[in-house]
């Protein structure tokens, strides 16, 4: 009977240590706020940097997981250039998309200013089992035909924005027909802004309208659910089991 019980308590150990490896703790994020030693205004005194933590399956994991999440690597920068010279910076912050399925998706959003408050903002997925970045190779296939598809997605989006302006009172004498040729000519559509959730993926892209014009900027999110995108899963990556 004894034998028993201890056999029914490693089942269950092991079944929860399989569940938990599906996902990561977010830990209390930790807020951490900067001094500049000499500010070029006043309101560029201080930034404020709130860093995503979490709890994986090893320290060794979690510590690797964060490091990918670093500010600083995700948009090339240093908080020394931030301190001195650039002094752009007022407020870098996340959010958790997803948490499930050995997948961690995150968005990074710096916030700041120069000649006008602008932000950006960057989108991650982290392989919680192994501390790595997920990439577009690692998951697609048919790479060329997943980008037409979105492409295709993209010109329609700019065909109904530019409908709607054009149908706009207030907007329909403004000439956004450069802005949209420069945004389909050279804002290309990629793979790697992605986050999945439980239906499917968004793809971001980013138009690049300048600040004067952002009010006219399409949002810029393709999504497609699993069975759109059941040509393009690879067989054996981390998204298989959502079109097997």
């Amino acid at each position: 009977m004894k034998t028993k019980i201890i056999f029914i308590a490693i089942v269950i150990a092991l079944a929860s240590g399989a569940v938990s490896a599906q996902s990561v703790t977010m830990l209390n994020p930790k807020k951490v706020t900067y001094k500049r030693p000499k500010p070029l205004m006043d309101f560029k005194k201080t930034f404020t940097i709130t860093y995503p933590r979490v709890k994986a399956a090893t320290p060794a994991l979690s510590k690797k997981i964060e490091a990918i999440l670093s500010y600083e690597k995700i948009f090339d920068f240093t908080l020394k250039e931030e301190m001195t010279t650039i002094q752009w910076l007022e407020n870098a912050d996340y959010a958790v998309n997803y948490n499930a399925n050995k997948m961690l998706a995150i968005e990074l959003t710096l916030e700041g200013s120069g000649a006008y408050p602008s932000s950006t903002t960057k989108y991650i997925v982290v392989n919680i089992a192994n501390g790595t970045r997920v990439r577009p190779a690692d998951i697609f296939v048919n790479t060329s035909g997943l980008l037409a598809k979105l492409s295709k997605m993209r010109d329609e989006e700019v065909a109904k924005k530019t409908a709607e302006i054009k149908a706009d009172p207030e907007t329909k004498d403004d000439d956004v027909s450069t802005l949209f040729a420069d945004s389909a000519t050279y804002q290309k559509v990629t793979l790697d802004q992605f986050q999945p959730d439980e239906g499917g993926i968004v793809f971001h892209h980013d138009y690049g309208f300048p600040h004067v014009a952002q009010a006219l900027q399409p949002d810029g999110q393709f999504f497609l659910n699993w069975e759109e995108l059941k040509p393009f899963i690879k067989k054996g990556g981390l998204l298989a089991r959502f079109v097997s």
